[in-house]
């Protein structure tokens, strides 16, 4: 034989039995049937079967019109799926080969070549199953069964002596929104909704990477690098990390290695506003003869966090602490977003977690009624610096604990801490959502007749599963520096007076309760982990839910469907006439319901950054959409943002300055706030204002003579007379401009404060003008105040919903050009 013929033979030996590689499944030619029918269809993996049976055309799209309803007796069927793929000799030879199915929802059959191979029960678990003995070479039938998760979930509900809220969903491990939310559609999904794949490694493979942070100066950082090891057989191997290798005799099968590395100098991740989330690749390589048998590549990022809780003289503190500094947490809840996660693009993940960033956010909190995101959405958080609050997917229910149920929740905590924990961005794991406030608060018991012992059981079982299981399931897997618990979220109700001393609250007075904006005032926790208002989406999302020509009209049955709360629109109203003129016309109707949503959140989040440092945080309800809807959120399904998200970067900037009015005995004071959320202090800031009238004129002016240092992290309150500032002026027809600068003019904050509500202002008719200067910039301007401008057209601008003051003039870019832009401002829903 020629001797190059026999060299580059056994190198394609060597490659072969040396190397880790993988096979995607999903791109093979995937078929699916209702079990009880015999005809396969076209499908997609990953995928569900409403999109399956929308691409074959035999459901209209959910989201669309009233069809919805039409679609739910897709969650009683049967679902089978298969496909056909060929294995090759030389696949066939590797030592191991492992099929892996990284989300099967829920209830699954898995069988290869005719054989069971596995039962799943679990949406958030990887299935990873060796088939070698059960593969041939050509041909090969992979094929999965899925059962109705709601009949499954039905029968498992029957071993319970009692009725439990919303049942079966509780039942099932899968994404609880799919069985319908006050914000989402009813779709019970089933299918393959991740990647499949087929592992082929030989000799030995690395398993869960996990890298801890020992020590963390700004000299270096000391890791831990925890790494499994599977070997085929006894013997010596390297491991290296970044070049750096270490050598081990491992024991055929399952090794634990630990290996020590330092990164000198290091540079920290910090989280939005204190500077850049550095990042740091550490690749691991696995080598036995010279011969590279796997490598995993992990990005980190170097950075400390703390949970503190500490006593003091109003209950307990409940705060983060970042790389040794108290950090006021500013953001948002997370649900997924879409219906249909498997059409979750990297793009759209990206975007939402931009459009957080930009909107001055530095922590995002995933809700535990959806999934566990992707791995998009981490590496996402990881790059922007988004800190996460990661909720563990049981949510408002009561969940069983028996110990199939256990076992099943603890291999899924597993699978997703090994999976997460090593994102930077994780801060802190979640048992629930509102499971201990549920059981205490929302009356089921008596609702459903329990008795004494059915009580118990449902707090002995909530207690065996979030104060026992979830802990030390995650104590058992995460490194020490990633293994901060809390097991409900929030901790106590509220309509309890301990639930704004300490832990994280969720307060719904306003909305549930209907109580006023001003409300928010009063109720200020220490960690606002919840609060929202509903707004309309944006119009071309309104028309979005029209599978034909739209019908603007809030009685129109199509966008009735579109909203879930029972009670919204009422609610809306309601709320509507205390704040503004309620339109008749739809489009202005929209318009309004959005500065009022952005209004009442303002509200709530001034009070919230005022009580600093006794309130941390405030995470508002909620970012993002599964579906064309009125909602809480502020940035509707089809990524637009609504007035709302523009506020939130408004409200949410490291450095502002916030009014309050207050009467203290016959005294009716003003109180200005001025905030520094940066770590550098600032010396020799001047604070001044004018008082305004609507048209340009100057009333008056005042201030402080003196200069005032702001601390770090830090927070001034000044007092002045309001009825000084007011004068013999009307509250509806004068405003406050207000600016914090230091001796170099360089400006601190802007605001403006206004005294009345929007429907009592006395607003003059706006001329305003759009002045062209480039064909994604454009300049507007007005004559007199312009409050609320709105820019209608269908580009992203850099600015919107904003007050433009008299006689100036403001810039704004747009992402693309438009040939006409509409504007609106709040005067023309007061003059129809």
């Amino acid at each position: 034989m020629n001797k190059t013929i026999l060299f580059a033979f056994f190198f394609i030996q060597n490659i072969l039995f040396a190397q880790f590689s993988k096979r995607n499944l999903s791109s093979e030619k995937w078929q699916f049937k209702n079990a009880k029918e015999n005809s396969w269809l076209t499908a997609s993996v990953p995928g569900t079967v409403h999109l399956d049976l929308m691409n074959n055309k035999i459901i209209l799209d959910p989201y669309k019109d009233e069809n919805e309803k039409k679609v739910q007796w897709i969650e009683n069927e049967d679902w089978d799926y298969q496909a056909l793929f060929t294995i090759s000799a030389k696949e066939l030879e590797n030592q191991n080969i492992d099929l892996v199915f990284n989300g099967l929802d829920t209830f699954s059959e898995i069988y290869l070549n005719g054989k069971l191979l596995r039962k799943t029960d679990n949406m958030f678990r990887k299935w990873e199953i060796p088939v070698k003995q059960n593969l041939k070479i050509g041909g090969n039938l992979l094929q999965i069964k899925f059962k109705s998760a709601v009949n499954v979930g039905k029968e498992l509900a029957k071993k319970v002596p009692f009725k439990t809220p919303e049942s079966p969903r509780s039942f099932v491990r899968k994404a609880q929104y799919q069985f319908g939310w006050d914000w989402g559609p009813r779709l019970v999904t089933a299918g393959i909704w991740k990647d499949v794949k087929l592992n082929f490694w030989n000799n030995a493979k690395l398993e869960n990477v996990k890298i801890e942070q020992k020590i963390l100066t700004k000299q270096k950082a000391e890791l831990n690098i925890q790494t499994e090891i599977i070997a085929e057989k006894e013997g010596k191997y390297a491991v290296s990390v970044n070049n750096q290798s270490n050598n081990f005799q491992l024991k055929k099968g399952k090794n634990t290695i630990q290996i020590p590395f330092t990164i000198n100098n290091p540079k920290l991740w910090q989280p939005n506003g204190w500077g850049y989330p550095n990042l740091y690749d550490i690749k691991i390589s696995l080598q036995n003869e010279s011969k590279n048998l796997d490598n995993k590549t992990e990005r980190i990022g170097l950075r400390t966090v703390e949970l503190i809780q500490e006593k003091d003289a109003k209950g307990k503190s409940f705060y983060f602490k970042v790389n040794g500094n108290p950090m006021y947490a500013k953001g948002t809840n997370w649900i997924p977003s879409d219906s249909f996660s498997p059409r979750i693009t990297k793009e759209k993940y990206q975007k939402l977690i931009r459009d957080s960033k930009e909107a001055n956010m530095n922590m995002i909190r995933v809700w535990g009624g959806g999934i566990y995101e992707d791995d998009e959405f981490y590496k996402a958080c990881d790059e922007n610096g988004i800190l996460v609050w990661q909720d563990f997917m049981f949510a408002g229910s009561f969940y069983p604990s028996d110990k199939e149920f256990l076992n099943n929740v603890k291999e899924e905590v597993t699978d997703q801490v090994n999976r997460l924990q090593n994102h930077p961005s994780i801060a802190l794991w979640c048992g629930n959502n509102e499971i201990d406030e549920a059981i205490v608060n929302w009356g089921y018991q008596k609702q459903f007749n329990y008795s004494k012992e059915d009580s118990m059981q449902v707090w002995k079982d909530y207690k065996k599963l979030f104060h026992e299981v979830i802990p030390n399931a995650v104590n058992e897997v995460a490194v020490k520096d990633k293994s901060i618990y809390w097991p409900s979220s929030p901790s106590i109700g509220w309509g309890h007076k301990a639930s704004l001393t300490k832990g994280d609250s969720h307060y719904w007075g306003v909305w549930w309760g209907e109580f006023p904006f001003e409300i928010y005032n009063e109720k200020v926790g220490r960690f606002m982990s919840e609060y929202g208002f509903q707004g309309m989406p944006s119009l071309e999302a309104v028309k979005s839910m029209f599978s034909d020509k739209p019908n603007l009209s809030l009685e129109n049955l199509t966008i009735k469907a579109h909203e879930k709360n029972a009670r919204g629109f009422h609610i809306i109203d309601e709320y509507m006439k205390r704040d503004y003129i309620v339109p008749t016309d739809f489009v202005k109707y929209n318009y309004v319901s959005q500065l009022l949503q952005a209004r009442g959140m303002q509200i709530a989040i001034d009070a919230h950054r005022r009580a600093k440092p006794y309130n941390m945080g405030t995470l508002y309800w909620q970012l993002n959409d599964c579906w064309p809807v009125i909602s809480w959120s502020s940035i509707d399904y089809l990524g637009n943002w609504k007035a709302l998200h523009y506020q939130i970067k408004r409200s949410f900037e490291n450095q502002v300055i916030l009014m309050s009015e207050e009467k203290i005995e016959q005294d009716e004071i003003l109180n200005f706030y001025v905030i520094n959320d940066n770590l550098e202090k600032v010396e020799d800031l001047y604070l001044d204002f004018n008082i305004m009238k609507f048209n340009g004129e100057k009333k008056g002016s005042g201030g402080l003579a003196e200069s005032s240092t702001i601390e770090s992290n830090g927070i001034l309150k000044f007092s002045f007379s309001l009825e000084e500032i007011i004068g013999d002026s009307n509250k509806d027809e004068i405003f406050l401009d207000i600016t914090v600068r230091d001796k170099n003019e360089k400006i601190f904050a802007k605001s403006n404060y206004f005294f009345a509500k929007p429907k009592d202002l006395k607003l003059s008719k706006p001329t305003i003008k759009i002045k062209k200067i480039s064909a994604t910039e454009i300049e507007i301007s007005t004559d007199v105040l312009a409050k609320d401008v709105y820019l209608m057209g269908s580009t992203h601008f850099s600015d919107n919903f904003f007050d433009l003051l008299p006689k100036t003039s403001r810039r704004i870019t747009l992402s693309k050009p438009l040939e006409k832009i509409d504007v609106m401002s709040l005067w023309e829903t007061m003059n129809p």
